[in-house]
């Protein structure tokens, strides 16, 4: 699933579909908070975008998932680099 927008209408959905496991669902969720970032970064540097919520929702539900997400000890890209320990 490599845009989980065009497949998932929130977050929330990811978490709510019952046919994914858990594991699924982290990789899912954490391929939308790449591409989140991604668009948060081009819309940093001058480029048009819309000025959603749509990262906070996700990082929101990968921490209902995982644990909550350490943000004083994220990686040093944009992209942050969230560490993949699970509860």
């Amino acid at each position: 699933m490599e845009a989980p927008g065009s497949v998932f209408a929130t977050p929330e959905e990811v978490l709510e579909h019952d046919e994914l496991s858990e594991a699924q669902k982290i990789e899912i969720l954490r391929r939308w908070q790449y591409d989140a970032v991604e668009l948060d970064v081009a819309v940093e540097e001058g480029m048009p975008g819309d000025d959603s919520p749509l990262l906070r929702r996700i990082m929101l539900a990968l921490g209902t998932l995982s644990g909550p997400i350490d943000v004083e000890h994220l990686g040093p890209t944009k992209q942050h680099g969230l560490p993949s320990k699970r509860r």
